[in-house]
């Protein structure tokens, strides 16, 4: 049969996954009577939930007797490793630009990944329906992106598609015609993308997905390279450097049909496929027959930037709420997403109850975290740090991202100041239409954690931040912090509403009545930048005297409500976040004040 592979590749939130929905619908995958989903590759709770795409996966349309296998993958920067490896598998690739955006970050690092592999990209204008669309100028700023990054003449005549996923039409003129569908699309990818090169020799297949699945094993997706792939033949897995992982029988070769996998009893080389039976095989290592010697080169994984310290929760109200509780599961829960996970370093620390986690950003480790406890995890991690490296020369380097803020331009002054204080460099201002405006910064990672939630409160929720790992550079040097200090509990019980009420010149309280309470727990925000000690379990003294003036209610200010992501970056080093499956608070990493003094006592006379 012929067939095609193609990645649909663009910036978050640019209908990647609407598109695909669309191709599903009007190819005929669907039966008449089948009752569809929207976004139905976003099939992670998750995913759907924050309207994200976090998994790379595989679907495979049927349109005039030729099978286009089409794999849809995130957009955020933090994902970019589900990315970078799936190009492995494709022979094209769907760039798709929001015609009122235009590229932005994540869609200049993905296509420059995919040029570099010498992928011809088809360029698709979507969301020509909006009222600020404007195509024309967008096209022409996708023709500069691609020039800059050193695109080949047979990559820049790239064909263009205008039209509107979400309505369901695209045309090769912007003026429609908007009646045949998505109809220019599929006849343009049997054109332009060329079938799949398939080399001479035994079966191989380069792992580029892996997922488990509870009846049958570790899945490890690919594209097979070379051969045939056949259930019950013998193979064995190499790893990058051609050591050999693991010898063993394929149980199951499933073939994409749609949004199903089917199992097949062969596949040939260039197609798509999912194989289990290896329980040790994972991404980048090489299936292949017995007789093979040399591994498939994989593509090399950006490193990570970002690091923060997963340890067992040992605060007094450990084990109320979670089952998942000792250091053993949460080890082995973590280095079984990190072989999945190729963006994902884990690592032992010197203390047998804490493992390290780097990763790509906040929002990756905000997502693992949110996953373990909905699966009944309990732990605490610190304060994310980033990952900084010597050179030869002996200089500290550190992180440096490409940040590109659209903001209004009313509000375009309060966010240049906050970043340069920031140690953050403005490289580019100039106007995106409707009276905003578009500021490219080079800042250091560090100064970035946190800076979302202040950025929406700064600009009323109006300013829109993407950010991508740029280089290391020069150590900026000392950026400040958080500049209040916190109110921390010197009991433990249940709060009281009349002691918070009394408590609430100190500062907002992120707690609220009848919330259990620790010795060493953060319950607010202290006015000043000190921190303070307070008793909010104290409660009104009673007495047998009646007055005729009724008691007062008590009316307490709304609390201050944390999330995962704004826990993460509120807390300074000496603080970690207790998360479980029914609560996420804050507390202070020593529990007793005497310790905490002694703590800060040493780290006075190390630094004098």
């Amino acid at each position: 049969m012929n067939l095609r592979n193609v990645a649909i590749i663009a910036h978050v939130d640019h209908g990647k996954t609407t598109l695909v929905d669309r191709l599903l619908q009007q190819s005929g995958t669907y039966r008449d009577n089948q009752r569809q989903v929207e976004r139905a590759m976003d099939s992670n709770d998750l995913e759907r939930e924050r309207g994200i795409t976090i998994l790379a996966k595989a679907t495979s349309i049927l349109w005039q007797d030729t099978r286009i296998n089409i794999v849809d993958t995130p957009g955020h920067a933090d994902f970019g490793g589900e990315v970078e490896r799936i190009l492995n598998m494709v022979d094209g690739a769907l760039v798709l630009v929001d015609a009122a955006e235009g590229p932005l970050p994540q869609t200049k690092f993905v296509v420059s990944k995919a040029l570099k592999m010498g992928l011809k990209p088809i360029v698709v204008i979507n969301k020509v329906d909006r009222q600020d669309a404007r195509p024309v100028e967008v096209v022409n700023e996708v023709f500069d992106l691609f020039a800059a990054l050193d695109a080949s003449d047979e990559q820049l005549d790239f064909p263009i598609l205008y039209g509107s996923a979400k309505l369901g039409w695209m045309a090769e003129k912007l003026d429609g015609p908007t009646d045949q569908g998505m109809k220019p699309l599929f006849d343009l990818v049997l054109r332009h993308v060329k079938p799949p090169v398939v080399e001479e020799g035994p079966f191989r297949l380069l792992g580029t997905i892996l997922e488990a699945n509870p009846y049958l094993g570790r899945i490890v997706t690919g594209r097979i390279t070379s051969g045939q792939a056949k259930p019950n033949m013998p193979v064995k897995v190499l790893d990058h450097d051609g050591k050999l992982i693991e010898t063993g029988r394929i149980t199951k070769v499933l073939a994409f049909r749609g949004l199903d996998r089917v199992p097949v009893e062969e596949a040939e080389a260039g197609d798509i496929v999912a194989i289990a039976g290896l329980p040790n095989a994972t991404v980048a290592h090489t299936i292949c027959s017995p007789e093979v010697e040399a591994p498939i080169v994989a593509q090399p994984i950006d490193p990570p930037t970002l690091a923060m310290t997963f340890r067992v929760n040992d605060s007094p109200l450990a084990g109320t709420e979670g089952d998942k509780v000792t250091s053993r599961m949460i080890r082995d829960r973590l280095m079984r997403e990190a072989e999945g996970n190729v963006a994902l370093r884990v690592t032992e620390t010197e203390g047998s109850d804490a493992m390290e986690v780097a990763g790509r950003g906040e929002l990756q480790l905000g997502i693992l975290i949110e996953t373990m406890r909905r699966e009944g995890f309990e732990l605490s991690v610190s304060r994310p740090k980033v990952l900084l490296r010597r050179t030869a020369k002996d200089e500290l380097e550190e992180p440096i991202e490409e940040v590109v803020i659209d903001v209004d331009e009313g509000h375009s002054g309060v966010v240049v100041q906050k970043m340069s204080e920031r140690k953050s460099e403005l490289i580019e201002m100039k106007p995106s239409g409707g009276g905003r405006v578009r500021l490219v910064f080079h800042a250091p990672t560090r100064g970035l954690i946190g800076y979302q939630s202040e950025l929406l409160t700064d600009t009323r929720g109006t300013a829109i931040m993407n950010r991508l790992f740029h280089a290391y550079g020069p150590h900026k040097g000392e950026i400040t912090g958080r500049r209040n200090g916190v109110l921390i509990s010197n009991d433990q019980g249940d709060s009281v509403a009349y002691a918070m009420w009394k408590l609430e010149d100190r500062g907002p309280m992120m707690i609220e009545p009848g919330w259990k309470v620790y010795r060493g727990m953060i319950v607010g925000e202290h006015t000043r930048d000190n921190d303070l000690e307070i008793n909010v379990l104290k409660g009104k003294q009673l007495t047998n005297i009646r007055t005729t003036s009724k008691d007062e209610a008590v009316r307490l200010t709304p609390p201050i409500r944390m999330t995962l992501e704004k826990a993460l970056a509120y807390i300074e080093d000496d603080e970690l976040v207790e998360i479980t499956p029914k609560s996420i608070r804050l507390r202070k990493r020593l529990l007793d004040p005497n310790d905490r003094k002694r703590n800060e006592r040493s780290r006075e006379t190390a630094e004098a």
